[in-house]
């Protein structure tokens, strides 16, 4: 079995969050989805839980941060740069909001920020680690 990871969000609305991320390129997986949380499936080895404000309090007491505070970015990769800008893009306009910290232009690795309803920030990238400076 391959190492996978599963990132768990909380969101304020289930239904709106699995849009979102369906409109980003995410697919659902029923068996790990019900009214209190889904699994949505980015790769083989990547899941993004969602999880309703409730059932995340079953796993922590701890609290559920502001929309705007950022404790974490978590990058995806992608194809080329005009995935990434496609990316930015639907994420815009299916309520998410695009560029949230300036565009990263390396050359060699292009990126722009994106973040979901609830304010989660994902980093859409794309890399040429042949043309990496030496």
């Amino acid at each position: 079995m391959p190492k996978m990871i599963f990132v768990n969000l909380p969101v304020a609305d289930l239904r709106k969050s699995m849009d979102f991320y369906a409109a980003i390129g995410f697919v659902n997986n029923p068996h790990f989805t019900d009214d209190t949380a889904a699994c949505m499936v980015w790769s083989e080895t990547i899941h993004v839980m969602l999880l309703t404000h409730a059932k995340w309090r079953t796993f922590t007491e701890r609290p559920i941060p502001d929309a705007g505070a950022s404790e974490v970015m978590l990058a995806l990769s992608l194809d080329d740069r005009a995935a990434v800008d496609a990316m930015n893009d639907t994420a815009a306009a299916n309520g998410g909001t695009a560029d949230i910290n300036p565009v990263q232009e390396h050359g060699f690795m292009y990126g722009r920020d994106l973040a979901d309803p609830d304010g989660h920030v994902w980093e859409a990238f794309w890399m040429d680690p042949a043309a990496i400076p030496g």
